[in-house]
């Protein structure tokens, strides 16, 4: 019998606009519960009006998410099986055939109202990233109508550092169905070819979030002497040489993304660049030390934040970031500056930025605010969804 979780009086009003995440500050009656992590449950109010169905993990921040609003409407395989068939069928209406074809997202976890799940397709392989419990336990389910609607040569199943002791989920990197890639897949976006790994890259192996930011830097790169700061894979780097920049500093904290990197500048011809294994910050301070200063700076960094409480450190870390790289930087650079803190809204990253033009004496103009790729929906209904935040500033 499927129990009933009641939302404390004044804490109903997320849910009632379809916000999917309930955390165990809202329920009222928790200590009653006896529940398998895992198991469906039905969301009512105080006053016992069905808000949603969602599945409970007492081992999460996040204690039931919540997949059907509709009292008619219970989460089952056939409920999945549409939500999967609705994400995939966008991307096929929305992305050209040569995206599609080499990388693309398929789905997107709560864009897609499948909270906890991210699928990421490079060329003939899917890599899977789950981040619900009560997701995971559908996996077969999942893999069997991505193998029916896509058709791919193999499945990897991939794991986010931190995210799977928050879960409660004992899961490990693995192929998880079809044949194993026989060596690195190679693929190509915006005319320049990528390697990747999709069994040991970072997340689900690339960044296709940033397809259409990578693009939008290669107009500023003409003559500009650059540093590509969290390059990863080299993605920005590359546009700024196919822009005509004169030169490039590739700058991670990982040999292996360096070494990746690497490969794919040699990939596409290119020569000038300079391969530098630093930390963010270690680096931007060796480097006003030096007097070395640059015309286009390029700061994608991971996540500084999972949670709201951190957020204040989070936009700490950001201010002081940007304000390093504004000292670093000739008259009339270009700064292009990235957040993918979902906890961290684009209005707070936006001060951040002001803040840190503040306190490095620059004046600086934001030319385009930029978001993720389109296979990357925002669900207006679920804000963290708009994680992403790019901005490209003229710094004087």
């Amino acid at each position: 019998m499927v129990q009933i979780v009641k939302v404390k009086k004044g804490r109903e009003f997320s849910f009632l606009y379809h916000h999917p995440w309930v955390f165990s500050g809202a329920i009222q009656n928790e200590s009653s519960l006896v529940l398998k992590d895992g198991a469906l449950v039905k969301v009512c109010d105080y006053q016992n009006q069905f808000l949603a169905w969602g599945f409970f993990n007492s081992k999460s921040q996040i204690r039931i998410r919540l997949y059907s609003f509709n009292e008619m409407i219970v989460p089952d395989e056939a409920f999945f099986h549409q939500k999967i068939e609705s994400a995939i069928r966008m991307r096929k209406s929305i992305l050209s055939q040569n995206i599609f074809d080499n990388a693309c997202r398929l789905i997107f976890s709560e864009a897609d109202c499948l909270s906890g799940l991210v699928v990421d397709k490079f060329s003939n392989y899917l890599s899977m990233q789950f981040t619900s419990l009560a997701l995971y336990l559908k996996k077969e389910i999942i893999v069997q109508k991505l193998i029916e609607l896509i058709h791919p040569k193999g499945i990897y199943l991939r794991t986010e550092k931190g995210t799977a002791e928050e879960e409660g989920l004992e899961i490990h990197d693995e192929l998880v169905w079809g044949e194993r890639a026989k060596e690195n897949i190679l693929i190509s976006e915006n005319n320049l070819v990528y390697e990747l790994n999709i069994e040991t890259g970072q997340k689900t192996g690339f960044y296709i979030d940033q397809r259409e930011n990578r693009l939008a830097v290669r107009k500023y790169a003409n003559h500009r002497k650059c540093a590509d700061i969290c390059s990863y894979s080299g993605g920005f780097s590359l546009n700024l040489l196919e822009g005509g920049a004169d030169f490039v500093k590739i700058v991670d904290i990982s040999d292996k993304a360096l070494l990746l990197a690497e490969r794919n500048i040699h990939l596409n011809q290119f020569n000038q660049a300079e391969f530098i294994r630093s930390d963010a910050f270690k680096f931007l301070e060796n480097q006003l030390k030096d007097n070395q200063f640059y015309d286009l700076i390029v700061l994608d960094p991971p996540k500084f934040t999972h949670s709201r409480s951190s957020s204040k450190q989070a936009i700490k870390g950001y201010t002081q970031l940007n304000t390093m790289a504004m000292q670093c930087m000739s008259k009339g650079g270009i700064l292009v500056t990235c957040s993918c803190s979902g906890r961290i809204s684009k209005e707070e990253f936006f001060q951040a930025i002001t803040n840190a033009a503040i306190i490095s004496k620059r004046n600086i103009r934001l030319l385009e605010q930029r978001e993720a790729a389109i296979d990357h929906p925002v669900n207006p209904e679920c804000p963290e969804s708009a994680y992403l935040k790019c901005f490209i500033y003229w710094v004087e």
